[in-house]
């Protein structure tokens, strides 16, 4: 995989005949999101305005919340908007594109996932991985699917690496337990902005499924997808799965 940026698109149509477009920028192979930021720096985005009691960034190095800093253009453009605006909303990646007519929430808070897990914020690196699947207007079962399939492919890396793996999931729910604080505390940090209800909404969304990940028992929620693997479930050399051992 060489070391290129690719692109993915946002495009919202608004019902009074406005167009606000967005392109991230992610370098590969890492997906580190790729800055283009034209606006000057904001008061609220200083990395001390409602830190997050969990954030192990300091001010010294890290003046501004590295968030906060990139999403800039995004909350400006949109903190007019209410949240139950409908749009015409376009996703174009690399190999595909969606299309949905819908509140622009549902958009914003898509856009504003891809960022938050892309500019370098040490808590919401770990789900960074998911955005090589990228999947607007995801489900909160889609999304336990995806966000299991990465966490058990990370512990593949970490056996691999010699690293002691989880392959029981124990610390599944740490990870979106901090997910859960970063959003609250960016709630905080975009309050004290007071836009208007459209990016706190499509915040309050993106949270809805840390904090049932955080609160809920991982094995019950991924019950329902067994069925699904009945084929590495039956006796046979054909089917049987073994750990991956260190070579």
């Amino acid at each position: 995989m060489t070391d290129e940026v690719i692109t993915i698109e946002y495009e919202f149509k608004l019902k009074d005949g406005r167009e606000k477009k967005f392109s991230v920028k992610l370098r590969k192979p890492g997906l580190q999101f790729v800055s283009e930021q034209t606006s000057t720096v904001r008061q609220w985005t200083k990395l001390e305005h409602h830190q997050c009691p969990n954030c192990p960034l300091k001010p010294q190095t890290h003046p501004h919340c590295p968030i906060a800093a990139n999403l800039i253009d995004i909350i400006e453009s949109f903190k007019d908007s209410l949240s139950i605006e409908e749009a015409e909303i376009t996703i174009r990646s690399e190999s595909r594109e969606y299309h949905k007519r819908a509140t622009v929430q549902y958009g914003i808070g898509s856009l504003m996932g891809l960022y938050m897990v892309t500019s370098g914020c040490p808590v919401m690196d770990k789900l960074r991985p998911m955005v090589y699947t990228h999947l607007p207007f995801s489900s909160l079962e889609e999304t336990l699917y995806r966000a299991a399939s990465m966490y058990l492919l990370a512990q593949y890396f970490r056996a691999h690496e010699g690293k002691t793996p989880d392959w029981e999931l124990e610390d599944f729910t740490k990870i979106y337990e901090d997910v859960a604080t970063v959003n609250q505390s960016f709630t905080k940090r975009l309050l004290s902005i007071n836009p208007r209800d459209a990016s706190l909404n499509a915040l309050v969304g993106l949270d809805c499924f840390a904090s049932a990940a955080a609160f809920s028992s991982i094995e019950d929620n991924l019950k329902e997808f067994e069925s699904l693997f009945g084929a590495y479930l039956q006796d046979g050399d054909t089917a049987r799965l073994t750990r991956p051992q260190r070579k």
